[in-house]
């Protein structure tokens, strides 16, 4: 497989697959430029060979019709500063041959939204997936898929994806238009290629005790996750609102706490499968709850068995947060995805910022690799300064679960040629 530092841009058109689908706000102002950062490398190392840069990317879900609102017209100052050159601006991404053919070395033409065109994400626009007329119309959309991949495409020489966000995601530009380079001129760049090396660190290289800690709110859209951990790990820390499932179907009262009764079986047999494979699987022992879901909630802590009716289950208490910090400080390799409590209320985010004081500290005092994925455990590191004390920050949290659910990433096997 070709590689971004193996390849010589000089004299080359690059086409780039980044993400910059950074928030804005109510002025058109970027808020976080954290994955514009990120994509920098790669772009750099282009334009510093030689090459001539076309970068594209899409912008929130204006479902296949332009929309000012997601136009990528309204970061391309923002880009021009952290390049250091100035950015062109092509707003039609499909209708922009001439532009890509005009470059010259050094030069940076941005595209307008991807998803603007529904060809894009290959999903028919306007038409209801109940209707009769949909399989057909999803159809011939992936014909017109191909044709939109191939359209950009011949706006270059050699294509990189540096788009891990969407890696799980089988769209024209993310994985359709490798098929239109031969394998020498088609790689990752730099930011996914950490993405995947630190994937592969933790599914693959792991060094034991192996510890996953899993948080957020519903166990529906964790479970995959969960299974295929289960033949990975020594240590199975499960925490936040999906805690609760696990609590309830083992014959725990869990007051007003948020839970599904449809999973409670399938939280049982992750609990016997766990018992079954030696894997330790540890649960909150006491919670902090509030008296309704609100940051001003009166609080008490309670016994994760018996929270009274009214109240609900809302943070990790100090109790489970010393049960935790054990396993994660004898741990050589950490996982973490998702908070162990409301972290978007500040009463109700100590355990969270707890959580990331230990994987940081057993990283950087007993030399465990760490890799922390998902926006809330993200935003908890970054927080508190912590980022930089871990061993690495995944940028796709999506992304990020389908690889640890064991799901080939098409943005990934597109370049790799699986």
């Amino acid at each position: 497989m070709m590689t971004i530092d193996k390849f010589n841009f000089a004299g080359k058109k690059a086409i780039v697959r980044v993400d910059f689908n950074v928030p804005l706000d109510e002025n058109g102002k970027i808020t976080d430029d954290t994955r514009i950062r990120g994509a920098l490398p790669t772009l750099k190392k282009i334009l510093a060979d030689g090459g001539a840069l076309i970068i594209m990317s899409h912008m929130g879900k204006p479902k296949g019709k332009v929309n000012a609102k997601y136009s990528l017209s309204q970061v391309v100052d923002a880009v021009s500063e952290k390049l250091g050159v100035k950015v062109q601006f092509a707003p039609d991404c499909a209708k922009a041959s001439d532009a890509a053919a005009a470059l010259k070395p050094g030069e940076v033409l941005l595209l307008e939204n991807l998803r603007f065109y529904g060809e894009e994400e290959g999903k028919p626009v306007g038409i209801d997936k109940e209707d009769p007329a949909y399989e057909a119309a999803k159809k011939e959309m992936k014909g017109k898929q191909k044709e939109f991949a191939k359209t950009l495409a011949s706006y270059a020489d050699c294509y990189v994806n540096d788009a891990f966000g969407t890696a799980h995601r089988k769209h024209a530009s993310t994985a359709v238009i490798a098929d239109y380079f031969d394998a020498d001129n088609k790689m990752l760049g730099y930011l996914m290629e950490k993405e995947v090396n630190a994937i592969d660190n933790v599914l693959k290289n792991a060094k034991h005790p192996f510890t996953a800690i899993i948080g957020g709110s519903k166990v529906s859209s964790k479970l995959a996750v969960i299974k295929n951990l289960l033949d990975k790990v020594d240590n199975l820390i499960i925490g936040g609102g999906m805690g609760f499932t696990f609590i309830k179907a083992q014959g725990g009262k869990i007051g007003d706490s948020l839970h599904e009764d449809d999973l409670m079986p399938e939280a049982l047999n992750v609990i016997a499968a766990a018992k079954e494979k030696g894997v330790n699987l540890s649960l909150s022992v006491a919670t902090v709850a509030g008296d309704k879901f609100a940051n001003d909630a009166n609080r008490q802590t309670v016994d994760i068995y018996n929270i009274p009716d009214g109240w609900e289950g809302m943070d990790a208490s100090d109790e489970s947060l010393a049960n935790w910090k054990e396993i994660i400080m004898k741990s050589k390799t950490i996982l973490w995805n998702g908070p162990v409590g409301v972290f978007e209320f500040e009463n109700f985010a100590h355990g969270t910022g707890e959580i990331a004081k230990y994987v940081a500290e057993a990283t950087q005092k007993n030399g465990a690799y760490s890799l922390v994925g998902g926006g809330d455990s993200v935003a908890a590191v970054n927080k508190f300064g912590l980022a930089d004390k871990v061993s690495y920050v995944s940028t796709g949290g999506g992304a990020m679960l389908e690889a640890i659910e064991g799901k080939t990433l098409p943005g990934v096997a597109a370049i790799k040629g699986e």
